[in-house]
């Protein structure tokens, strides 16, 4: 165990509960996970140690951000993308399998107890990130605004969970030409002109990332952002995730570990 700034960092081995397939490209993985490990907060991370598949040996934990977590239950869940060794490995992870994982990592999402509405904007396997938060909001009674945008219906995941927190959840595909730049900022400019809208909140995009400044700038609308960055040891001792920000017409460095993974919507560049 470390002591972190704001919370207690664990390692423990869980085990595994289940490995699916959500589609072609993405798995559901479900641990059995001490309590301890299970307070967290939405947008916050684990460092996950891959297994050893087919005579590869990952040295390098990978960052995930948290999809579900239930402490009563005792159960933490992940929603990843199958796109090198360390996740094909993942993949390969079976039912009761044991798995090493680190966490809870970096600063969460922060829901202001004046927030009566908000608009949730994700873009692919950000859908996963926002989702803890998505669940917070529901449990504070806020009312949520939920734009979920992929490539295709395909990958549009976690729908039936946002559309239980929400009546007012939109879809938005490149293979309809809906989810463009220019109609995204209308779809967004009428809600914010339709209903007050008290803070936005996103991941996956950074073309998402770019016109949500813009219009957080223009209605003067706070906004947070998660980022995703490689990550060496997820504890901020490596530097390895350094990203420049904004800050007072200033650049200055900071750890997506560490300093975030959330940050100002105002001050984060896209990249």
């Amino acid at each position: 165990m470390v002591n972190g700034s704001s919370n207690k960092i664990y390692e423990v081995n869980t085990k595994v509960i289940s490995n699916t397939l959500v589609n072609n490209n993405y798995k559901h993985l479900i641990l059995s996970a001490p309590s301890k490990v299970l307070d967290i907060q939405p947008g916050q991370f684990f460092h996950l140690k891959c297994p050893n598949f087919e005579d590869t040996i990952s040295f390098l934990r990978r960052p995930m951000s948290v999809y579900q977590y239930n402490k009563q239950q005792r159960k933490i869940e992940f929603l990843y993308k199958i796109q090198g060794k360390g996740t094909m490995a993942m993949s390969s992870l079976k039912h009761s399998d044991y798995f090493n994982i680190v966490g809870p990592l970096g600063k969460g999402f922060e829901l202001n107890k004046n927030y009566k509405n908000i608009l949730i904007v994700a873009r692919g396997v950000g859908l996963a990130t926002l989702a803890p938060l998505a669940n917070s909001a529901f449990e504070k009674k806020i009312n949520l605004t939920i734009i979920c945008s992929a490539r295709s219906k395909e990958y549009l995941m976690s729908l039936e969970l946002f559309k239980s927190l929400s009546s007012s959840v939109f879809t938005i595909t490149d293979d309809d030409n809906t989810s463009s730049v220019d109609n995204l900022n209308r779809l967004i400019n009428q809600f914010i002109k339709n209903k007050r809208v008290d803070a936005i909140f996103t991941c996956g995009s950074s073309r998402i990332l770019k016109l949500l400044k813009d219009i957080c700038e223009q209605y003067n609308i706070p906004g947070q952002v998660a980022l995703e960055q490689q990550m060496a040891c997820g504890i901020g001792m490596c530097f390895c995730c350094v990203k420049p920000f904004r800050i007072n017409g200033k650049i200055v460095q900071k750890r997506v570990c560490n300093e975030g993974p959330v940050f100002n919507i105002s001050e984060a560049l896209p990249w």
